[in-house]
């Protein structure tokens, strides 16, 4: 199943961005958020702490790995931020006090 990928504006709302990771994640395991200038990677990365809060209740824990990508918006090449998102699972560490 392909849910795309979650594009983030400077003016996205943290939390709405943050369910939709959370929702895409109990979905199908894996989320791919992207975002494009400094204020919307400031909303995305605060989007993947809120969903990372969301997600644990559920006992679902996630780690974030960052990337550059190169999108085309309007003919023009521009590099992004990608963040995917996936979860870890508790029971690959041996301490219980890993978060």
């Amino acid at each position: 199943m392909d849910i795309g990928i979650i594009k983030v504006a400077a003016r996205s709302r943290t939390t709405a961005v943050a369910g939709a990771i959370a929702a895409v994640i109990r979905q199908v395991r894996y989320a791919e958020v992207q975002a494009i200038g400094a204020s919307a990677v400031n909303q995305a990365v605060k989007a993947v702490a809120i969903a990372r809060k969301y997600l644990a209740d559920d006992n679902i824990h996630v780690i974030c790995i960052p990337e550059f990508t190169d999108v085309e918006i309007k003919g023009e090449r521009r590099t992004a931020m990608k963040l995917i998102v996936e979860p870890r699972y508790p029971e690959e560490y041996p301490s219980e006090d890993h978060p």
